[in-house]
């Protein structure tokens, strides 16, 4: 679909302050957080074909979608919190003081919309393969290859999500949509980093999350 993966142009409005005691708890995980989806992605033979170049713009520009959507899956009604790569739990509130702002509201509501999904692994991994290949990132030179590529695993996507038979009115075209959640989030970070820059020193960022998130 045509839609799909397509970044829509928001204006991310000013968030709270940093606290930078939350900040510099959550830096210790950006890390293994980042490398997590890196080595997912080089899991991916039809990525790992692509020239060197387009695999980083790809990185570069799926990473903050595929670590909001790692959480959200992770989220807790009950609690109310989002468990961080798999070690820390943190509520709403938490998320925006360690430094994301309103971009926290958007990866919490996410979390509580997909509560209602109940993805399994694969359907996960699957959503995280369409994200990452997004032909509209800018500066691709292989675009209608990696279009192709995101074409065949939407494919069979839709066919391991007719398999599962969820009860859920109308899920595939509202699964997709999740797609363009991620891509607001993503691009709402991008905006909420240079707000970090500014409040938060220098040496507080690790040199894994500068690669990434910086121009």
């Amino acid at each position: 679909p045509e839609d799909i993966g397509q970044a829509p142009v928001i204006n991310a409005p000013e968030g709270s302050k940093v606290d930078i005691e939350a900040f510099s708890q959550f830096t210790k995980i950006i890390t293994p957080a980042i490398t997590r989806v890196v080595d997912f992605a080089k899991k991916l033979p039809m990525f790992c074909e692509l020239p060197c170049e387009d695999q980083i713009i790809l990185l570069k520009g799926c990473c903050m979608e595929i670590m909001s959507l790692r959480a959200a899956v992770r989220y807790d009604p009950e609690s109310e919190t989002l468990t961080l790569n798999g070690e820390m739990a943190v509520t709403r509130g938490q998320l925006k003081n360690g430094g994301l702002g309103v971009v926290s509201d958007a990866i919490f509501d996410l979390g509580l919309s997909l509560s209602s999904f109940h993805l399994d692994d694969s359907e996960v991994a699957l959503l995280q393969t369409v994200i990452l290949l997004s032909s509209d990132r800018p500066g691709l030179t292989s675009v209608d290859r990696i279009e192709r590529c995101q074409e065949e695993f939407l494919l069979a996507f839709e066919h391991y999500i007719n398999y599962r038979k969820h009860k859920v009115a109308q899920f595939w075209p509202k699964l997709l949509m999740k797609v363009t959640d991620l891509r607001m989030i993503g691009a709402c970070h991008a905006s909420r980093f240079l707000h970090m820059k500014v409040e938060c020193p220098n040496e507080l960022f690790p040199p894994l999350f500068l690669e990434v998130f910086e121009d």
